[in-house]
Order: C-alpha cells, then sequence, then structure tokens
C-alpha cells in the first residue's frame, strides 16, 4: 500500500517527475502503477465495480496500453457508454482510428448512445487522418441526433473542420456555437492560420479580444506561425509585445515559436535574445529551434556551438536534432564535419533511423564529391526506405549526370511498388533530357499522364526540358499549356527552350506576357531572358534588362546574370566591354565568369587576353581540365604549336586528364553510348567497318563535289558546251 501510494503522489508537475521524464522512465512507472491498481481491484473485490473498471481502463489506455486495456474491455461482465469511450479515446491517441472506428459502430450495435464524448474522440481521429468525407458524415449525424448544441461535440467538429482546411465550414459550426470559449476561437484562429489566411487570424484574434474571451499560449502560438517572412517582422516585434503584457513571455510553447518567428523574418539577433531570456524554461524544442533558426540565417558556426552548448547543460539530442544538425554540414567550411557527425550518430546506434539516414543521403550529396558511394551505401543499409530515401538516390543519379543508373534506379523503384511522386517523374525526365532518349521520355511521359502529375509544375517543367532538348520544341510548348500557367518554374523553362532553339523573339515575348499577366519573376527569369539575347545578338536590349532587374523588378544580378551578359558581349565581338563588365562586377568573378570570357576569346582569336583569363583560372581551378583544352584549342586554331605542346606538357605534369565527351543513341528503348576511339561496344567491329564504309562515300561524294567546282570554273572562263562545238 505504501507502494501505491508513493506511484499516486507522483505528479506530472513534480520535479521528480520530470527526472523520470527525461530518462524516459516516467511512462513505465505509470503503467506498473495501474498494474498495481488493476491488481489491488482483485485482490480487494471491487474489480467488478464498473466505476472501479472504467477507471483502470482509463488509466491504461492513457498510458498507451491499448492492448491490456483491450482485453480488459472484452472481459467485463458489465460495460456503460464511459467503456466505450474510453476505448474509443484510446484507440485515437494512439493513431489507430479504423478501430476506433469499428468501437463507435459497435457500441450503436449493442445499443448504447453516442454522447458528446464519443462524437468528440472520434472527430479527434478523423482531424488527424484527414478524413474529412467521414468527419462530414459524423456532423450530419450529430444534427440528426439533436447534438448540435453540445459543447463537447461542436467543439471537436469545429477543431476537425479547421485541421482539415476546411475553415468556411469551421466558421459556419463556430458561428452556430451559443457558448464559445477560449478552446474554440483558438481552434478557428489555428484553421486560418494552417492556410495562410493571416488577415482573417489576426481579424478573429482581435475578436476575441473584443469578447473578452481569454487570451492564452494557444493563441499566440497558430498567429506566431504566419509570420515567417521579413516583410512581417514589425507585426512579429507587435505581437511579441501584446505576449509580454499577457504574461507567456516566459511559456515555453510560445517561446519556441517566437524563436522560430523571429528567425524566419530574418532577425538571428532577436531570436538569439528571447532565447537567452528563456534561460530555465528552455526544453528540448526551444534548443531545436533555436539551431534551426542559426540555419535558416545561414548561421552553421552558431549552430554547431549550440549542438555542444546543449549537451554539455545535459540536453540529449533527439531526431530533430540530428537532421538539423546534419543539414549544417551540406554547405561550405562544415563539410568535413559532416563525416564526425557521421560517426557520431553510428556511436549513438541512431543510423537505421529513417529521418537521421535520409539526412546522411542528402548530406554526402549535396558535398563537392561527384561520388554516388556513400549515399547508395546509407541507403542499401536501411532496413525501412521511405519515399524520401528513394527520391534522394533518384535525384542524386540524376544531377551527377549518371543518367542510366538513374533509368535503371526508377525501374528498380517501381519493380519495388514504390509510391512515385513528382520529384521522381521531375528527375527521370531530367535523365531521359541529359541522355537525349526521347522514346523513353514519351514513355515516361504518359506514366505521368496517367498519375494525374502533368500540371504540376516540377514534372511541367521538366518535360518542357526533355522535349527542347530532344529538339521537339511544339510538344515542350503543348506541356506548358498543359499547366495552371501560375508560376515562374514553366514560364522559365519555356523561355529557355525558344531561347536554345535560337526563337529569340518568342522567348522575349514570352518574357513580356508572363509579366503582364504578374506571373512572379526571378532571378532564373533573367537568365533565360539574357540567354534568349544572347543567341539572337542582341546586345543593346541584353544590357536594358540587366541594368533594370534590380531597379525595376527588385531583382539584383547574381554571377550567373553577368556570366549570360559577357557570353552575349563574346558571341558579339565586344571583348573589351565584356572585360569592363567583369572588373565592374561587385563580387569577384567566378570560374564560371571566366570560362565564359575564355570562350569569347576563342571566337575572337584573342591570345592575348585568353592567355590572362586563363592564368586567373588555372588559380581558381588548377585540376579543372577545361581550362587546358580551351587555351590548347585557341593555341592550335592560331598554328601556334610551341604554346599549344606547353599546355599539354602541364597537364602531364600537373595530373590533369581530358574528360573524353560522350555521345548516346537511342535504339529500340536501349541507350548506347561511345566516347573517341571507343572499342567497348559488342558491336564495335560492325560500327567499324559501317563507318569505314560511310567515309569512303563521303570522300567520293567530296571528289564529285570538287570535279563539279572545276568544272563550272571551266565553263565560267570557256562559254557553254556548244560554244566549244563552235
Amino acid at each position: 500500500m505504501q507502494s501505491l501510494n508513493r506511484f499516486r503522489s507522483l505528479s506530472p508537475a513534480s520535479p521528480y517527475f520530470r527526472w523520470l521524464a527525461s530518462r524516459g522512465s516516467a511512462k513505465k512507472l505509470f503503467v506498473g502503477g495501474v498494474s498495481i491498481d488493476h491488481c489491488l481491484a482483485i485482490k480487494l473485490g471491487t474489480a467488478a465495480s464498473i466505476y472501479t473498471t472504467n477507471n483502470i481502463l482509463s488509466e491504461y489506455a492513457k498510458c498507451e496500453q491499448i492492448r491490456i486495456a483491450h482485453k480488459m474491455f472484452d472481459e467485463m461482465s458489465q460495460r456503460d457508454a464511459v467503456s466505450w469511450n474510453t476505448m474509443i479515446a484510446g484507440f485515437v491517441n494512439i493513431g489507430n482510428f479504423e478501430t476506433a472506428l469499428e468501437f463507435l459502430k459497435s457500441m450503436k450495435r449493442y445499443g448504447f448512445s453516442v454522447d458528446g464524448y464519443s462524437f468528440g474522440s472520434i472527430l479527434k481521429g478523423v482531424a488527424c487522418v484527414g478524413y474529412v468525407e467521414v468527419g462530414k458524415q459524423l456532423h450530419s449525424i450529430i444534427v440528426k441526433m439533436g447534438y448540435v448544441r453540445n459543447v463537447f461535440a461542436c467543439s471537436a467538429l469545429l477543431d476537425m473542420y479547421a485541421k482539415c482546411e476546411r475553415v468556411e465550414d469551421a466558421f459556419e459550426v463556430f458561428k452556430s456555437l451559443r457558448i464559445r470559449n477560449s478552446v474554440t476561437w483558438n481552434a478557428l484562429i489555428s484553421g486560418y492560420a494552417q492556410v495562410g489566411d493571416l488577415g482573417t487570424a489576426f481579424w478573429l484574434f482581435n475578436c476575441k479580444a473584443l469578447e473578452g474571451v481569454k487570451i492564452d499560449d494557444g493563441t499566440f502560438v497558430p498567429l506566431l506561425t504566419l509570420l515567417d517572412d521579413p516583410d512581417l517582422y514589425k507585426l512579429t516585434k507587435q505581437v511579441h509585445g501584446k505576449i509580454m503584457k499577457h504574461g507567456f513571455a516566459s511559456d515555453t510553447t510560445v517561446c519556441n515559436a517566437i524563436i522560430t518567428s523571429y528567425s524566419e523574418c530574418g532577425s538571428i539577433e532577436d531570436a538569439e535574445r528571447v532565447f537567452k531570456v528563456a534561460a530555465e524554461t528552455r526544453d528540448l524544442v526551444t534548443w531545436n529551434s533555436m539551431l534551426a533558426a542559426y540555419l535558416v540565417n545561414n548561421e552553421e558556426e552558431g549552430a554547431f556551438e549550440l549542438f555542444l552548448e546543449m549537451q554539455v547543460l545535459g540536453f540529449e539530442p533527439d531526431i530533430y536534432t540530428y537532421t538539423t544538425i546534419i543539414s549544417a554540414a551540406f554547405e561550405g567550411m562544415h563539410q568535413g564535419q559532416g563525416k564526425s557527425l557521421h560517426g557520431l550518430v553510428i556511436k549513438r546506434g541512431l543510423e537505421f533511423l529513417v529521418p537521421i539516414a535520409n539526412s546522411l543521403i542528402a548530406m554526402y550529396l549535396k558535398s563537392h564529391s561527384k561520388s554516388m558511394d556513400e549515399p547508395v551505401n546509407i541507403f542499401e543499409s536501411m532496413e525501412n526506405k521511405d519515399h524520401v530515401s528513394w527520391n534522394s538516390i533518384l535525384t542524386g543519379f540524376s544531377q551527377r549526370g549518371l543518367g542510366e543508373d538513374a533509368l535503371k534506379f526508377f525501374e528498380n523503384m517501381r519493380s519495388q511498388h514504390v509510391l512515385i511522386d513528382h520529384y521522381a517523374f521531375s528527375a527521370v525526365l531530367r535523365s531521359c533530357s541529359d541522355l537525349a532518349t526521347l522514346q523513353l521520355g514519351q514513355q515516361v511521359h504518359v506514366l505521368v499522364l496517367k498519375s494525374g502529375f502533368e500540371p504540376n509544375e516540377f514534372v511541367a517543367s521538366s518535360l518542357i526540358f526533355l522535349y527542347s532538348k530532344c529538339g521537339v520544341i511544339e510538344d515542350a510548348r503543348k506541356s506548358f499549356e498543359a499547366t495552371p500557367k501560375d508560376s515562374s518554374i514553366t514560364w522559365n523553362s519555356l523561355i529557355f527552350g525558344y531561347a536554345q532553339h535560337g526563337q529569340g523573339k518568342i522567348a522575349l515575348d514570352l518574357f513580356f506576357l508572363m509579366r503582364d499577366r504578374r506571373v512572379k519573376l526571378d532571378h532564373i527569369t533573367f537568365v533565360a531572358v539574357l540567354t534568349a539575347c544572347s543567341h539572337i545578338g542582341l546586345v543593346e536590349e541584353g544590357w536594358s534588362f540587366l541594368k533594370s532587374m534590380e531597379s525595376d523588378y527588385g531583382i539584383p544580378p547574381r554571377m550567373e546574370h553577368y556570366a549570360c551578359m559577357i557570353d552575349l558581349l563574346g558571341r558579339a565581338a565586344c571583348l573589351d566591354e565584356a572585360k569592363a563588365l567583369i572588373e565592374a562586377m561587385p563580387f569577384e568573378p567566378d570560374a564560371m565568369v571566366w570560362k565564359t570570357l575564355l570562350g569569347a576569346c576563342r571566337t575572337c582569336g584573342d591570345i592575348k587576353l585568353a592567355s590572362q583569363v586563363a592564368s586567373h583560372l588555372l588559380e581558381l581551378e588548377p585540376e579543372d581540365h577545361c581550362t587546358y583544352v580551351l587555351l590548347s584549342s585557341i593555341y592550335g586554331h592560331l598554328g601556334r604549336w610551341n604554346e599549344k605542346a606547353s599546355i599539354k606538357r602541364l597537364m602531364k605534369e600537373r595530373g590533369v586528364k581530358k574528360v573524353p565527351g560522350w555521345s548516346w543513341i537511342e535504339v529500340k528503348n536501349e541507350v548506347h553510348g561511345f566516347n573517341a576511339e571507343d572499342r567497348s561496344h559488342p558491336n564495335c567491329e560492325e560500327i567499324y567497318q559501317r563507318l569505314g564504309d560511310l567515309m569512303e562515300e563521303i570522300g567520293r561524294l567530296d571528289d564529285y563535289a570538287d570535279s563539279e567546282v572545276l568544272l563550272h570554273d571551266f565553263y565560267d572562263g570557256y562559254g557553254s558546251y556548244g560554244d566549244l562545238k563552235e
């Protein structure tokens, strides 16, 4: 009995409980307590009491021991509505909605009346799984049974509609309520926040205050989720002021939401201040929120320091912590720490958790390494994989130019009955584009149509790119026309397509149409437009677009825009202007800009400038073969063989090898790849025999053409054949 009293005296608010909870022991402790209660009830003979049994049943359900609760329920000699409602609520709380719904049906079948508590629990389950049609049927039953005034049923109904993003229906239920408490107001505010309706959410907040309903933490948190843009910084400050005025500044949930809002509004300083003030009340979510805040603002160094500090202070990282900090190792100087994090994850036995494994795959895919070995090894070691795991590897193959591997992997996905979503279709279509496999791309297009993803902006963009790359610009236009035309992604792809086909005028007309339809322009739009100008030599128009980007459209030019303009000037043989533009750039030019200028030097035959540009490139990327090949080609074109030979020697000394170019041909849905003097193909003898025949035929045609020219010149000098006879 003393042991039982000790269990009963354990409060969730007590320091001892918090200590146990931090070690995952509290749940086990309470399960033990309920078991003792159960044993005592049997021993004392009170187990037959329906009141006692329902209490024990409820405690098992709250501890998520639903299997024991179910067994106990089946053994009960007497049941009432409370017994049934307890089981319904228990199954809903562990996420087993289908069983909860079956219990509700059985409850009615056994002659028990469904009440407000029954509806409250089952509607909570509907909200969790998003079965809005089931929710509407339950709404009809509530009306039919006269529970439209029941506060539990209608509050749950409102919450269900709000969480299923049916805010108009939620608002109608709200208006029908006789008593509107803080919970119902918060549910409606949360619903409008979930659909991103900032105006209505804040209007409801003001209405709640005017009606004198108490403002609580559940009111502020959904509002804070809407404040995720630098333009909303002032509003975030105002809401923070309200929070302090109402005394919720130290509330952990509110504090966590404020940190996230400030970080997404671009103020890491304010987020840090809130975090420091909450030193006494921080929980793991607070640390994770601050960790994410640093990453949102590209403060990877701060994130790594925080990750170490939280462990020093005794906070054990969870899955979210690890996935967040692993993402900090994606970029720049911190990529080397990725391996260390991988080792830490293995040491703590977490490498098989799907979210963490997916983060590690993403980390290796974003590294500078071109190898797919590490990501594939992690993928293959995973016992369980979700669609993110499959899509990550597929996208990795596609982005690294391993098109054939991507196509094989996609086929494997289909054979394993993995859900193919818009990300997978987009990746595999890009690989079809890279390999120029039109027939295979068309087959994937058929799958896209069957799956209903054709209007998706990412899939449509990939289809446009595929058909443009394969020379079928008409089909690219058809894919564009099948979309809602409200996204810059598809417009940009089509502008690029027409630009690459030399149809710059149509590309520019599309840009102006896009602008007139108020489709949001982005930096990629201007890369496409400048590319179009470059392909048809519109120098003045190109200058105009570059200069108007920031002043007229609020988009500051990036490195790629300058590279496009330099390409345009180079094609127009304006090398002095191109060089002046590089010198006037607001940031240091990268290798892409210098390579563009080097290519222009090759076109114009300016060996002096080419040598200067090449020296810059060899400092930036001494191991990249492109610079050596371009410079060697320029020397060869100008007949400067000694310089060409010195470049070859320099490549050999530095261990730089020219990467051979590949050509592909698709025959009967099979892709065949070739490079220069390649003899690896099983039919190479037959191929080279046929090439020899073609070369002989070309030689004969060339000789015939030369003789035709000679005869033409002869007749021009001596008149016609008729004149000779005379």
